[in-house]
């Protein structure tokens, strides 16, 4: 198939080119590089530098590759500068997708993978979250995503437009040569392995007074290649009857912050001092997935699902990268 790639040079988008390109697939990748670089984007595939907010671009780069499909991943995607400046969220995530949805109209494609978040959520009624749970997002960012979703659903009752929305829980762990490296660093495991590599002094820790079993927020950790495996599945749904897809994307197991801390001191052997700090604004006590529905539907299943078996992947990676 010929797919775009949206944000193909992020951690999500970069790791899923590869496994793509991997597999015989010709891979377009479209991103601007605010928060990567060049050399992150995956060795023979085609690279056209814009923003999905450039219609002019996106329509030409659409028009010429004629794809079978298009994965968009291009989004920011950190909760608490959402807190600061939501308007940013709102014109980034939920603005430029709706350019890129016109633009996919216009030139006749009508398949799409959209990477969501679980963030959609907000703070759940119960646990594990399952796709019919409440719609309510504590923070921009969230609902920025969670606003995408309700234009799909309009575009696919009035044009028939196919998609599957995927929502994401903590991504994490690294395929052979290729991991996490945002700029700047945001997600904790890869800044607890800054820690064990003495490139930060200590691990911050937000709020220890959560309704949780330590005290410390509780999230589902996904390994970045299972993740990769969902959207090919979700994808490959798309070609063949189904034209609307929301997908929990998540392990099903919940860590807290003090046990993947906990497991990168195992993993490492290293000593990780921590500092105690004051709660985030936005951050929900307890995000673990429900994911019987892909599994069911789809036939997907996690085959990296320990903590340990992610973050040795991510500290294999973590080392490589700073050599």
């Amino acid at each position: 198939m010929k797919i775009l790639i949206a944000g193909g040079a992020g951690y999500i988008g970069g790791t899923v080119a590869r496994i793509l390109l991997a597999q015989g697939h010709a891979i377009t990748v479209f991103d601007n590089l605010c928060h990567s670089k060049r050399s992150a984007v995956a060795e023979n595939a085609t690279f056209i530098e814009g923003d999905i907010a450039n219609r002019p671009l996106i329509e030409e780069t659409l028009r010429e590759g004629r794809f079978d499909g298009v994965m968009n991943f291009a989004a920011l995607i950190e909760a608490g500068e959402s807190m600061k400046h939501p308007e940013i969220y709102f014109r980034n995530n939920t603005a430029a997708t709706l350019t890129l949805l016109e633009a996919m109209l216009a030139t006749g494609h009508d398949r799409l993978v959209f990477s969501s978040t679980a963030a959609c959520y907000g703070e759940p009624e119960k646990t594990p979250i399952l796709e019919d749970a409440k719609l309510q997002p504590t923070n921009p960012y969230g609902e920025s995503k969670l606003l995408v979703e309700h234009m799909l659903r309009w575009m696919n009752l009035i044009h028939g437009f196919k998609y599957a929305s995927l929502r994401y829980f903590n991504v994490a762990g690294a395929i052979e040569g290729y991991g996490e490296a945002h700029e700047p660093e945001s997600h904790l495991i890869p800044l607890i392995l800054d820690v064990a590599l003495g490139k930060r002094s200590n691990i911050k820790i937000f709020g220890r007074d959560y309704p949780t079993k330590d005290g410390t927020c509780i999230r589902d950790y996904i390994h970045v290649r299972d993740l990769a495996e969902a959207h090919l599945l979700a994808l490959a749904a798309l070609s063949d009857t189904r034209s609307r897809l929301i997908y929990n994307i998540g392990n099903g197991q919940g860590f807290s912050v003090l046990e993947v801390i906990e497991s990168v001191r195992r993993v490492t052997g290293k000593p990780i001092p921590i500092e105690e700090c004051e709660r985030r604004p936005g951050d929900p006590a307890v995000l673990v997935a429900g994911s019987a529905k892909i599994k069911e539907e789809l036939g997907w299943t996690p085959r990296f699902a320990e903590l340990d078996q992610i973050v040795a992947s991510a500290w294999d990676w973590h080392q490589k990268r700073y050599a």
